[in-house]
């Protein structure tokens, strides 16, 4: 008997292939067959929202090859990944390739090992339809929001524009954040830090806690003058020493959003690297003479549960590496969020015999970085508690006004636990170094050394980082596991946000458009209404609601807000900005106005003085976008601009200061190991070339993906897009030739130009 078993993926088919033998023969559908098309909405809202889904563009071979070996097999079996995106995929091979007398089975596996895959055959199943129509409902849900959306956006911002149900919410954090922080007016505020003695060493620092019987509260300098004058006479007593022993427990394994917050912390990972990364180690990797092996359970899920073989295997690892104080007495338990999907496991190592160091030789950089956080977190989460003693000194002044109290803490790690191995990050964190305090008695008195005031200032609420975004994402209950990466990736290629310096701010563009949604679309924009919508997804996987009464509860109102709004007259854009500078053609005031380049200097006179040019000088960067980038030569912060050839930072001190850097795309040039940089061609198309020219010549018209070639090895791929503004990863080395379709984006505009 023959059996045939399709997957989605070329290497998840070649690892799986190899788990199965010669009885069975493995091909790859290479993602989704069948889609919504690009040039029409493809639904028929009078019937249903019944969705037309076509043959996707150069998958025709695909489908033959895949009928084909259907035909000479006696068994099918579908295995596409075990989410929403997976089930549909599942269902419209199932419909390609099915036969009046074929046997279709859909089997699913969490983790792509031996055991996992032959289990899977053991005991096949068929297409989940309600996952289907959960993904389905989300599909038809996105091409209504943005086929209808973008003419509205042409007619009133900008031809081209495009929205998504989804991504748009994620905007308005940015630029709700970006508003606070506007409006955001610091306030004063001084510190006392004073350096003590005591009958043994060291020298420690204490702070100020309580002055005149009340916390501490200095707003200025003049009352931190007032504090200093009345401490330096007092006479310091040690009153009271506190220690406290406390546990520390570590976190739980991985799941996406985590997995994603942590890898930008550490690694300094996109989002979308870490899931690319991510699904590379699910599918499997070349360990040697082993072959293809997949290293981690799938990356897609919500859910903490770890499989009672995955942490004995975890214990035993432990127990041999650390020892038995490392192992706590029972395997903890973590607590996943209600919504989760419990079919799933947490993200973890499917062996425990591929420690980190022992494969390194046969990963790429990022993958063995990757992997060797998935499994730091995984075992550490296994481990028992680190136990800490706190010890807190508190210091009387018995001259002083009134109580006045310093205070000093330190920690003392007494058992590392989990700590030997693993401590998570915080996306705002910085490096503390905890006081050694000395071994004194309380009662003895202290020497004052030193007095430190220091002027501080309020800060505002920081920009959103890839860590902090996804993190407010999920929750807030805005997309699930499979889209955040997707989401922060859209929101940037529209332009409706940029990152500098590895944190997010609205672009003028994006604050226009959002802007106009909010006002018009209010409930679209909420990000009540959006969590809300997620939850229905979830109740159609479920079963407990209809995908048909979803869609059509959400167009009606929505279909009908939109006709208002494009029933309204005239453009959205933001207000000009006046100039003292008068326009030499006809001597009316020149104003900063909004374009589709964005800002350029333009006659108040305008339509009958069509006098305009670009803006040069702190006009430019005040219509800039500031960055948290420094200028290399004076210090003051760099501001984004568009030029004639591209984006690129320049000194918000022009023109006293000139000096200008390119923006770098994170990928190094393979000639000279500089910085490769978007630019401009003098037609306006962008290309991609060596920071170093003209010294080096290196140019490509592809975008660099940090993606190493499977092929060649070659460290990047290049990005080619037809005019369907479909992907193909490329390799630059002619001599390779690799070529691979990028993985579709789940909420990829449509509409757009």
């Amino acid at each position: 008997m023959k059996s045939l078993v399709i997957v989605e993926s070329p290497a998840k088919a070649k690892t799986i292939s190899k788990i199965l033998g010669k009885s069975y023969e493995v091909k790859a559908s290479v993602g989704h067959i069948k889609d919504l098309p690009v040039k029409e909405m493809g639904i028929d809202i009078e019937n249903n929202f019944t969705p037309n889904y076509i043959v996707i563009p150069g998958k025709e071979k695909v489908i033959r090859e895949l009928k084909k070996a259907s035909k000479e097999a006696d068994v099918i079996y579908i295995a596409p990944d075990p989410d929403r995106e997976g089930e549909a995929i599942a269902w419209h091979i199932a419909e390609e390739v099915k036969g009046k007398s074929k046997q279709i089975y859909r089997i699913k596996f969490n983790e792509i090992t031996k055991s996992a895959v032959l289990d899977s055959i053991k005991h096949p199943g068929e297409v989940d339809m309600q996952k289907v129509d959960a993904q389905q409902a989300r599909r038809i849900l996105d091409r209504l929001v943005g086929y209808e959306l973008s003419p509205l956006l042409w007619r009133k911002v900008r031809r081209g524009l495009s929205a998504g149900r989804v991504q748009s919410v994620a905007v308005r954090l940015v630029v709700e954040r970006e508003r606070e922080i506007e409006a955001f007016k610091p306030e004063e505020y001084w510190s006392i830090n004073a350096e003590f003695e005591g009958s043994s060493k060291p020298r420690f620092w204490a702070k100020l806690f309580r002055y005149g019987g009340e916390k501490a509260d200095i707003k200025n300098a003049a009352s931190a003058d007032a504090v200093l004058g009345d401490v330096r006479g007092g006479r310091f007593i040690l009153a009271r020493i506190e220690r406290k022993m406390r546990k520390r427990m570590p976190s739980p394994p991985f799941i996406t959003s985590t997995l994603q917050q942590e890898a930008a912390r550490k690694l300094r990972f996109t989002a979308k690297k870490t899931m690319a990364v991510a699904q590379q180690l699910y599918e499997g990797i070349e360990l040697g003479e082993e072959g293809a092996v997949g290293l981690i359970t799938y990356m897609r899920t919500d859910s903490l549960r770890v499989a009672a073989e995955a942490q004995q295997a975890a214990r035993d690892f432990i127990q041999n590496t650390y020892g038995k104080d490392f192992l706590p007495e029972k395997p903890p338990f973590y607590k996943s969020k209600e919504t989760a999907q419990e079919a799933h496991e947490a993200i973890r190592p499917t062996y425990m015999t591929n420690a980190p160091e022992a494969i390194k030789k046969y990963l790429s950089k990022e993958q063995a970085a990757l992997y060797k956080l998935i499994w730091n977190r995984f075992v550490a989460s296994q481990m028992a508690p680190a136990q800490l003693e706190q010890t807190t000194f508190e210091i009387t002044c018995d001259r002083c006004k009134g109580e006045t109290v310093f205070r000093a803490s330190g920690s003392v790690i007494k058992f590392q636990g989990f700590m030997a191995l693993y401590t998570e990050s915080t996306d705002e964190m910085l490096e503390e170094n905890e006081a050694l305090l000395p071994d004194l008695k309380e009662g003895e008195e202290l020497k004052l050394l030193n007095l430190l005031p220091k002027q501080h200032f309020t800060q505002p609420p920081p920009r959103y980082t890839e860590a902090s975004l996804v993190k407010v994402l999920e929750e807030k209950g805005i997309g699930r596991p499979s889209t955040y990466a997707a989401i922060l990736s859209t929101i940037q290629e529209r332009k409706y946000v940029h990152k500098a310096d590895g944190r997010f701010s609205p672009t003028e563009l994006g604050s226009v458009v959002n802007d106009l949604l909010v006002e018009r679309f209010t409930e679209l924009m909420e990000i009540g209404f959006t969590a809300s919508m997620e939850e229905r997804l979830d109740r159609i996987e479920d079963g407990k609601m209809k995908w048909v009464k979803v869609v059509k509860d959400f167009y009606g109102p929505f279909h009908k807000k939109l006709a208002e709004a494009l029933a309204i007259p005239g453009k959205v854009k933001p207000q000009d900005i006046p100039t003292e500078e008068v326009c030499e053609k006809c001597g009316l005031p020149m104003v900063v106005r909004w374009g589709r380049h964005g800002r350029f200097l333009a006659c108040s006179g305008f339509p009958e003085c069509k006098n305009a040019k670009p803006l040069e000088g702190e006009k430019q960067a005040a219509a800039s976008i500031e960055t948290d980038e420094k200028c290399p030569k004076c210090g003051s912060p760099m501001v984004l601009k568009s030029g004639r050839f591209g984006k690129f930072f320049a000194c918000s001190k022009y023109p006293e200061c000139k000096t200008t850097k390119p923006v770098a795309t994170g990928v190094k040039c393979p000639e000279d190991g500089g910085d490769i940089v978007e630019r401009r061609s003098r037609k306006g198309k962008p290309f991609w070339s060596c920071s170093n020219y003209p010294k080096c010549k290196f140019a490509t018209w592809y975008r660099p993906v940090p993606e190493k070639c499977p092929q060649c090895g070659a460290a990047f791929l290049g990005e080619k897009r037809n005019k369907a503004g479909e992907a193909t990863l490329i390799c630059l080395n002619k001599e390779c030739g690799y070529k691979s379709e990028a993985k579709k984006e789940e909420e990829t505009p449509v509409g757009s130009s």
